[in-house]
């Protein structure tokens, strides 16, 4: 069933658990805010978990829990708990902003959240106040330090990178690995409903790739899974490691093995696509295992072999990223 026309086996989930957040950074929300779907026509507990047990069943074992921010949810560690019961699941991940993280995470630890992703843009307090319109950012870096303490291995860290915002922050965030296990991923910035993309604003992975390397001569590939969606790097002597998400100027189509479940019920087979088909809807009229099967299989079979051009995926209507999951 999770099989595309090109061969792809689809193994990983991401999974919206809301599109509410307590920031408001720029690249994922518009100034101007954005319309929350109302609650009655979001994923109930029940409903996610009978939708993830669906996914489990027919291949994936990973499952990765997104937002808006995944912690605002009241039910998170219910939620948690229940799918890392899932037969068959390995892996069950979030991806968080940090800032209720730290109290949050001796629970979501033994809920079981085997991995960990947390986003932080900038390692300076003011900037971080600009690019999400809010306060927080020590509680980000609390959050870091938390993860760390309680076992996780590595702690990756995401930060898209900007020109003219954080670019000359690269290498402070290079640091980080030298005596952490923190992956640091640089992300490219990528074009969504309402964030003003600008070219100008990218930083190419070349780019980034050689302001690293001059500053860190021994840095050196590491050999990547196929299904990878970032080229991942190590320094002699770092006990962590630096991995660079191209999604902009080198994709990763080819190995691409993931599947996006939106909080309102929409299954997403591509980032970058406008294309999405409701689960909720039929499961609300009372559709069985085999009906959603189809309609999963169908959605699978549509998958193109890769997104278009960043200029074309800037023309694209698309939701804005809070809506889709980080």
């Amino acid at each position: 069933m999770l099989i595309d026309g090109f061969g792809r086996k689809h193994t990983y989930l991401r999974l919206s658990l809301t599109e509410r957040c307590n920031l408001r950074c720029q690249y994922c929300m518009p100034a101007e805010g954005v319309d929350l779907t109302p609650s009655p026509k979001l994923l109930t507990h029940n409903e996610i978990l009978r939708l993830a047990n669906l996914f489990v069943t027919y291949g994936v074992d990973k499952i990765r829990l997104t937002g808006g921010e995944p912690t605002v949810r009241k039910d998170i560690h219910d939620i948690c708990s229940d799918l890392s019961s899932l037969k068959g699941l390995k892996t069950l991940a979030i991806t968080t902003n940090g800032i209720t993280l730290a109290k949050k995470l001796p629970m979501l630890k033994q809920c079981g959240i085997t991995n960990l992703n947390i986003s932080l843009d900038t390692l300076v307090p003011s900037k971080f106040e600009f690019m999400t319109r809010r306060k927080g950012h020590h509680k980000v870096i609390e959050s870091i330090n938390a993860a760390i303490d309680v076992g996780y291995n590595p702690v990756k860290v995401n930060c898209v990178v900007m020109r003219g915002f954080n670019d000359d922050e690269i290498c402070d965030f290079v640091n980080l690995t030298v005596d952490k296990p923190i992956n640091v991923r640089f992300i490219e910035f990528m074009p969504f409903d309402g964030n003003v993309w600008d070219v100008k604003k990218l930083i190419p992975y070349s780019e980034m790739l050689d302001t690293v390397a001059k500053k860190f001569p021994t840095l050196k590939r590491l050999c990547d899974h196929p299904t990878e969606t970032a080229k991942n790097f190590q320094i002699d002597g770092h006990v962590g490691t630096v991995s660079f998400v191209t999604s902009m100027t080198e994709h990763f189509c080819a190995g691409c093995n993931r599947l996006r479940l939106l909080a309102d019920g929409n299954l997403k087979v591509c980032l970058f696509g406008p294309s999405e088909v409701s689960l909720r809807d039929p499961l609300r009229s009372g559709a069985g295992d085999e009906e959603l099967r189809e309609i999963i299989g169908t959605a699978v079979k549509r998958k193109k072999a890769s997104h278009a051009g960043m200029f074309d995926v800037a023309k694209t209507a698309n939701r804005p990223m809070i809506h889709i999951g980080g």
